[in-house]
């Protein structure tokens, strides 16, 4: 039994080092790109492809017949990748940005 649980927490010692580490990488790219002026580029890229994939997990959750967070709303990794497109689309003041396109004006 001892050794099943060292073997538990080593895997949890090991995904949660990952973790940190890989929210450590996405800290630094945000850092250089903010640094280098593009990060507002990064986040109109990210933002659709964020999107897609809150898309994709909440349909994957209703297709195996899961309820969701709230009756329906979606799976838990779906409301993450939610909150991340609401950021990105967001100026990171909670206000849209506003976009000009070429001969069509403000565009939300």
């Amino acid at each position: 039994m001892e050794r099943v649980l060292n073997l538990l927490l080593i895997r949890f010692g090991l995904i949660a080092g990952a973790l940190v580490v890989l929210a450590l990488l996405v800290f630094a790219v945000a850092l250089v790109l903010k640094r280098r002026g593009r990060l507002d580029a990064a986040r109109r890229y990210a933002a659709p492809a964020a999107q897609a994939v809150s898309r994709y997990l909440d349909d994957r959750g209703a297709a195996r017949g899961r309820g969701g967070m709230s009756r329906g709303r979606g799976s838990v990794a779906g409301a993450v990748v939610r909150a991340a497109a609401r950021h990105l689309d967001d100026d990171g003041r909670g206000q849209r940005q506003r976009v000009r396109e070429p001969g069509r004006g403000d565009v939300r």
